[in-house]
């Protein structure tokens, strides 16, 4: 069990669980304790962001050393989905990948190349390795986190379009749904992005107070089930993606203030990926959320995202230039480290 950004995974060397995806994911679901509201006879921790598992073996693709599968588990549900990457679990991949000998250390610090099996796109993690071991201790803070870390660097490619196959998957900078502008991004992870004000919100709610609004929970999902097939994504009713990420201008010294769902519940923070996709989607001229980048300097890579307990900082280059905008590169730095590393009981 690795923490990995702002989540917390089960990692497993693929070999080591069942070929049969329904075997694989009935075995997994009994290993976190699902369903049930507190995963009490599990390892899960009755939340979404700890309720997942990263699947990691040898690749035989030859731009990458390792594929990387993310499961995300239900909670109350017994469900399994693969429709998502994970960034934040992300970070741990590089580090589990030389704990289990898949990728000899480096002497300082070493780079792994990782395919994200989920939608086929790669990312490079660098992270310290003195004396060719992992070590996790290290002076960098992420909001959301107790404590510091050592930094695991994540460089992104191929990943426009990873679910959708597209930056833009309805094709448009702006749609409405429900009566609401939004925009459908997808540069890592599929979002839905909205202004907090056309729901009424400031943009600073607090998680708490997010995760009490019954009725704007509603609202949220009944949004990005409309948006999820205009993305072609198809009935998203229990399906993890796309995520809600509503947006305000920044109010804690940041560029971009959001408030994100996943996908109908309130995020503590908000993912790695989701918050590329967000940063992605305000570069865009002519896209909801745009106004907000007036005064970022022209050539910004690098952005501070606001978020409720905190901040990330991502880097996102597009090419808005091109038709239609073209995702270039992007990037993050995240903590990971090991919890433990052990035998698990099933629950029979």
């Amino acid at each position: 069990m690795l923490r990995g950004g702002t989540s917390r995974a089960l990692f497993f060397d693929a070999r080591d669980l069942p070929v049969d995806p329904a075997e694989r994911d009935d075995l997994l679901l009994r290993l976190m304790g699902t369903p049930d509201p507190r995963q009490i006879d599990g390892l899960g921790g009755a939340t979404s962001l700890t309720s997942k598992v990263a699947v990691v073996g040898p690749s035989e693709h030859p731009d990458a050393d390792v594929d990387y599968l993310f499961l995300q588990l239900g909670v109350e549900e017994a469900t399994v989905s693969d429709r998502q990457n994970c960034g934040n679990v992300l970070a741990g991949v590089g580090p589990f990948a030389v704990e289990r000998g898949f990728v000899a250390a480096g002497p300082e610090r070493t780079a792994v190349r990782i395919r994200m099996v989920n939608s086929d796109s790669f990312a490079v993690s660098t992270f310290p390795t003195p004396g060719g071991r992992v070590e996790y201790r290290g002076d960098v803070s992420i909001a959301g986190v107790p404590g510091t870390a050592a930094p695991v660097v994540l460089d992104f490619a191929d990943t426009e379009g990873s679910a959708t196959g597209a930056l833009l998957p309805t094709r448009n900078l702006r749609d409405t749904v429900d009566g609401i502008e939004v925009t459908c991004v997808d540069n890592g992870m599929p979002v839905v992005l909205a202004t907090a004000a056309s729901f009424g919100l400031t943009g600073y709610e607090t998680h708490e107070e997010l995760a009490a609004d019954t009725a704007l929970l509603a609202r949220v999902d009944a949004l990005r089930v409309k948006a999820g097939a205009l993305m072609g994504l198809g009935d998203v009713t229990g399906s993890s993606v796309p995520k809600t990420i509503l947006l305000a201008a920044p109010a804690d010294g940041g560029q971009l203030c959001t408030r994100s769902f996943i996908p109908v519940h309130p995020h503590t923070s908000i993912g790695v990926l989701a918050a590329v996709s967000a940063v992605t989607g305000v570069l865009l001229p002519g896209a909801v959320g745009h106004e907000l980048a007036d005064g970022w300097p022209g050539d910004r890579t690098t952005v501070d995202v606001e978020h409720p307990t905190g901040h990330l900082l991502v880097d996102v280059v597009v090419d808005t230039t091109a038709q239609p905008p073209r995702a270039v590169r992007s990037g993050v730095v995240r903590t990971a480290r090991k919890l433990f590393d052990g035998t698990a009981y099933p629950r029979a």
